[in-house]
């Protein structure tokens, strides 16, 4: 094994190749965008953690007029373009602006971080406050927003006045990078404050993107593509890069020939198969890739630790809520179609790219195509489809592995919350009494409920019986050793002292559910699990439960 220098979490393209971090060359990207002869505006779209911040921060290292980049590209495969390179190449002006941070529980808050984050890059040129060519009006408001005491107008046009400053100062146009351009929006929808949000933001974009002949051009990134009317109104040449374009689907996360490279020049070829299975999957244009998050910090954790096994490092980006409010959305519809997809199966389903985020749970169509451009679910390719497809829809399907351990723990945390607020009285008093029938009655009717996922293999009743102990005031352990073995369930009643054990068994037909019930049954006697509670517990219930799909049966051990 080979230790490289993995630049996990650095995206500054400069500072990787300054300090030797291990980089794949997705320099190639620049010349796409150069050769189509740039539009007014490119807007790329990509899921997070996909490479979008590095690839813009490469594309203000070559193009910025400040700096001199030629040893940083030296070697990659844009320096191949010499006649491109030397009429490109540290030749604009330069602005590369981020809205990553910019959020808050508030307007008011995410304002001030907006406003933070303007005054940043204000700094940054504030060589423009010395120049002989800028209006002195233009720097008297550039004062102001140097020291945080520009007025909301100003704030909205300050792009357009850095575009004109630099304009006047360089005496050529401007290339304006903006990244994340929908955080502040998304956050906003999310917490409620959506049309003050985007008044600012769509007066910053109009302000600086529509017919502003300082603008040579601009580049935005973003995870989802804002319908043109709500941010972009009026902006002329405007074009757009989606996960289901084809123009530069291999710039943006690893493919198959650069996961060859990286596992040989790490020599992992041996982690290959696992790395597929979880982390590859995406659909993007026509190009399978892997996700660059997730197949860096795993190298990591295998260069630390060679058994290592493969992590969600993905879901720890992001607390997956859009996820949990599909799922609370969920109707009898979306039910039976996240239990397909979780099963491994693919959906079909129209999918809408022109989005606004005030109006993304309005319909279903919205919500799957939300999972989809976020990247929780991706296309299967033609040529794995088993039917024709209507016109306009898609078959869309759980990527990989890591993705689909998201979706079955956010269904986990569901069903607990949502189980805290059901009525369980008659369930418990069953479990208490050694009621079977009643107990069988009360679980068919939760199983109902559920969504259920690994097309219902035994950890999901495992789950599923957890779950609906949970915050109810018991201890609930999940196969821990009693006795001879390891129960699958059990919930202690620590201020009554009694116990019950759960053993369950998956049938294979709905008439084997009698007897499965009877080998849970014998299993719970051949291993002793009522063993280790008869000391502690006045009275210990030992009940085997049989499952087929989202049909059980409950019996309980005689004396």
């Amino acid at each position: 094994m080979k230790k490289l220098n993995l630049p996990v979490g650095v995206s500054d393209f400069e500072r990787i190749r300054t300090y030797g971090y291990y980089y794949i060359d997705k320099s190639r990207m620049i010349a796409e965008i150069l050769h189509m002869e740039p539009a007014a505006v490119t807007l790329i779209t990509r899921p997070r953690r996909f490479g979008k911040t590095l690839g813009m921060s490469m594309m203000a290292s070559f193009f910025d007029i400040r700096r001199d980049s030629r040893v940083l590209f030296e070697g990659l495969e844009i320096m191949e373009e010499t006649e491109l390179c030397s009429r490109w190449m540290n030749r604009y002006p330069t602005i590369f602006l981020s809205f990553k941070d910019v959020d808050g529980l508030t307007f008011s808050s995410a304002y001030e971080m907006l406003a933070a984050t303007v005054t940043d890059l204000y700094k940054e040129h504030s060589y423009l406050l010395e120049s002989g060519r800028v209006n002195e009006f233009d720097k008297k408001v550039y004062a102001r927003i140097v020291e945080g005491k520009a007025s909301v107008t100003e704030m909205k046009k300050s792009l357009e006045l850095l575009i004109l400053a630099m304009r006047a100062h360089y005496d050529t146009q401007v290339i304006l990078l903006l990244d994340e351009y929908d955080v502040p929006v998304a956050k906003a929808s999310s917490h409620g404050y959506y049309e003050e949000m985007l008044e600012i933001v769509k007066a910053l974009m109009s302000t600086a993107l529509k017919d502003n002949t300082s603008l040579r051009f601009a580049v935005l990134t973003g995870c989802l593509k804002i319908a043109k009317e709500s941010i972009f109104t009026g902006t002329n040449n405007f074009v757009s890069d989606t996960i289901a374009s084809l123009g530069l689907n291999e710039s943006f996360g690893f493919t198959s020939k650069d996961m060859e490279r990286i596992l040989t020049d790490a020599d992992m070829v041996s982690q290959a198969a696992a790395i597929r299975a979880w982390y590859d999957g995406y659909l993007f244009g026509d190009c399978e890739v892997y996700c660059p998050w997730d197949v860096m910090n795993y190298l990591r954790d295998l260069q630390q630790d060679p058994k290592a096994r493969p992590l969600s490092y993905w879901k720890n980006t992001s607390d997956n809520a859009i996820i949990r409010s599909f799922i609370d959305y969920a109707g009898s519809s979306i039910t039976g179609k996240l239990e397909t997809l979780m099963a491994g199966d693919y959906i079909v389903q129209k999918i809408e790219e022109n989005l606004t985020y005030d109006y993304l749970h309005d319909t279903e169509d919205n919500l799957w195509s939300i999972l989809y451009l976020t990247g929780y679910l991706t296309k299967v390719r033609e040529s794995q489809v088993r039917e024709t497809l209507p016109d306009g829809t898609s078959a869309l399907r759980i990527p990989n592995a890591e993705i689909r351990e998201i979706f079955e723990t956010t269904v986990q945390t569901w069903f607990s919350d949502n189980a805290r607020q059901w009525n369980r009285k008659k369930l418990f008093d069953a479990v208490w009494s050694g009621d079977c029938e009643t107990l069988t009655r009360e679980m068919n009717r939760l199983l109902r409920m559920t969504i259920s996922y690994h097309d219902y293999r035994e950890d999901f009743y495992h789950a599923f019986l957890a779950g609906i102990f949970a915050g109810a005031g018991y201890m609930v352990e999940s196969n821990k050793e009693h006795g001879e073995g390891r129960s699958d369930v059990a919930v202690i009643d620590v201020r009554d002292g009694r116990a019950a054990i759960f053993e369950t068994k998956y049938s294979r037909t709905l008439g084997s559910l009698e007897d499965d019930c009877e080998k849970a049954l014998r299993q719970i006697d051949e291993k002793m699990y009522a063993k280790s509670f008869e000391e502690t517990c006045d009275q210990v219930f030992c009940y085997g439960i049989s499952f087929y799909k989202k049909r059980c049966t409950v019996k309980i051990k005689q004396e």
